[in-house]
């Protein structure tokens, strides 16, 4: 039997559009098929922890599987995923609950079939905290696998062992629900993680596990799993001394409050990189990262040696703002001294000024360098 726990004011804190096509969904398919409905996996865990959530899916039990496609045609749906049971109405994902088995490499090789019981269809999801219920006809969340209570304890616990070494994605997983949520992974289900192969993983599931690992609130946590779950040794033959972990980790944690949110993306692998046993160029490669990482992590020089002429000459275009090395204490004293944290350096004088004194073509360019180099000196002498 579950645990059952009651949430009345469970969509108090959903988006008015959202819970409006939940509800048009819902309120057909149990008055027309007597259908059950659930929100499942992570806006349960979300709504739980008090996090935003905009992705829900919806899990629809006791209806067949003729009367659900004649339903989602009626509402209007588009089959997503129609040989695992999934249509999308607008941005709700509805299904029928499910099992999945292995019989092919890749994460398309899964023979799909029906559940039956609500407990059989939450068995397949990756940690306890994803397996949780929401029975949204009688207001409350149904637990099977004592996930409220890891949920409670910050803890990362697999569901079932058998399940979950077929989808090697969820290593993964591991590491960037560790990094959102500052959860740690179970002894015993990080042991089944270090087990996992993960050469049959594309670059793009990859890069996308990888990104919200980057988007987290806890990366230190996230850098440790990256190597505790084997992960940096599979993916980019690397290993991390102890050492080298707690610098980094002390620098993940002292500076993330200094991060400018539109580049949170960039800052975790622009710290680390410093400290990989590999180019930054060939983690990036690996990942399939997009090409402005190329540019924001990569090309950027590191903050080691800062100096008025250091944020000066990275300031000539665009406010240090833009630049992922912003979080530095030292960066953001020198980038409000000179008055270029959200706007270019002034270089006492502009294109057009030296135009109307006659310069022109390479000569221009030369002269405005010129003297850009005495303003930056003029401020160094001060």
């Amino acid at each position: 039997m579950p645990t059952i726990k009651s949430f009345p004011n469970f969509f108090s804190q959903t988006d008015p559009h959202i819970l409006q096509n939940i509800t048009t969904v819902t309120d057909y398919l149990i008055q027309n098929y007597n259908a059950k409905c659930y929100v499942v996996g992570g806006a349960v865990r979300d709504r739980i922890l008090g996090c935003e959530c905009k992705d829900y899916d919806i899990e629809c039990f006791n209806i067949s599987v003729e009367n659900f496609e004649t339903a989602m045609e009626h509402l209007g749906a588009q089959g997503v995923g129609k040989s695992f049971f999934v249509y999308k109405y607008h941005d709700l994902d509805i299904s029928l609950p499910r099992t999945e088995k292995k019989i092919a490499k890749g994460h398309r090789g899964f023979e799909v079939s029906l559940a039956l019981e609500e407990k059989e269809a939450s068995k397949r999801r990756d940690f306890t905290i994803n397996a949780l219920m929401y029975d949204i006809q009688n207001e409350q969340i149904l637990d099977f696998w004592h996930g409220l209570d890891d949920l409670e304890h910050k803890v990362l616990r697999v569901v079932d062992e058998n399940s979950f070494v077929e989808d090697s994605l969820r290593v993964l997983r591991a590491m960037q629900f560790a990094a959102r949520f500052g959860f740690k992974v179970e002894e015993q289900s990080c042991r089944l993680c270090q087990s996992i192969s993960l050469d049959d993983l594309p670059k793009e599931r990859l890069f996308k596990e990888f990104e919200k690992m980057f988007m987290g609130r806890y990366l230190h946590y996230g850098l440790y799993y990256l190597w505790a779950l084997g992960i940096g040794e599979q993916l980019f033959n690397a290993r991390m001394e102890k050492k080298t972990f707690i610098i980094l980790s002390r620098i993940l944690q002292q500076n993330q409050k200094h991060f400018v949110e539109k580049l949170r993306p960039y800052y975790f692998l622009f710290i680390c990189k410093e400290y990989f046993s590999l180019d930054i160029k060939e983690v990036l490669d690996r990942l399939g990262a997009p090409t402005n990482y190329y540019k924001k992590v990569s090309a950027s020089p590191s903050p080691t040696n800062v100096s008025i002429s250091f944020v000066a000459n990275l300031s000539l275009k665009e406010g240090i703002i833009e630049y992922v090395g912003n979080y530095h204490t030292d960066v953001i004293a020198v980038a409000k001294k000179l008055d270029v944290w959200d706007k270019p350096f002034d270089r006492g004088v502009t294109p057009t000024e030296l135009i109307a004194e006659g310069f022109s073509g390479k000569a221009l360019g030369d002269e405005l360098d010129r003297r850009t180099k005495e303003k930056i000196k003029s401020l160094k002498e001060k």
